[in-house]
């Protein structure tokens, strides 16, 4: 009698040190893929960021030139204020989307109000610059994208669905364009 007892002991001990076992490593797994979509956000801010501190630069190249087009340079500068000041990744995405706004404006009125300007070898550069810029935050985000979807692939997943809940792993918001993005840009070579 004092076997069995002490098996049924000894098997809830193994059964308890099992499911210790697996709670730590499903906490340990998960908090590593939380930071990996921490990090892939972060290179998202790093390129955006890149882009803000390019703006001052192309705005000072052309604002001589542009001296009546004052209203399009401030709200850059306004833009790039808000993005500098933005804490959360949704307000950085807000105020990304400005900037995205306000320099896409300035583009145009560059390439069809001033083309002496828009020949200028150092705006040719920045030009460059920001489509490249552009290309690095659209990777990025992809980036982004595909890591919360993994870490979110796994929180739903069973068990570990249960585990996460237990452990306090929620979900994490993935990237959402703009509204405006939706709307198919007019092209006009008048």
């Amino acid at each position: 009698m004092k076997r069995r007892g002490s098996g049924i002991i000894v098997g809830i001990g193994v059964i308890i040190l099992a499911i210790g076992v697996y709670l730590v490593t499903t906490y340990n797994s998960l908090a590593s893929e939380e930071n990996n979509v921490d990090a892939k956000w972060s290179q998202v801010e790093n390129v955006m960021q890149r882009r803000a501190d390019l703006i001052p630069n192309l705005v000072n190249s052309v604002q001589g030139s542009m001296n009546h087009e004052e209203k399009i340079v401030k709200e850059i500068t306004d833009a790039r204020k808000a993005y500098n000041s933005a804490k959360t990744p949704s307000e950085k995405n807000a105020a990304n989307n400005q900037i995205d706004q306000s320099l896409g404006t300035m583009v145009n009125v560059i390439q069809e109000n001033y083309p002496t300007l828009a020949s200028n070898e150092n705006v040719k550069t920045l030009m460059v610059q920001l489509e490249g810029t552009e290309n690095r935050i659209s990777v990025e985000r992809k980036n982004y994208i595909d890591q919360v979807n993994d870490y979110n692939q796994r929180l739903v997943r069973f068990p570990k669905n249960m585990a996460a809940k237990v452990l306090g792993f929620d979900k994490k918001a993935n990237f959402k364009a703009d509204d405006k993005a939706k709307e198919v840009p007019d092209v006009s070579f008048q």
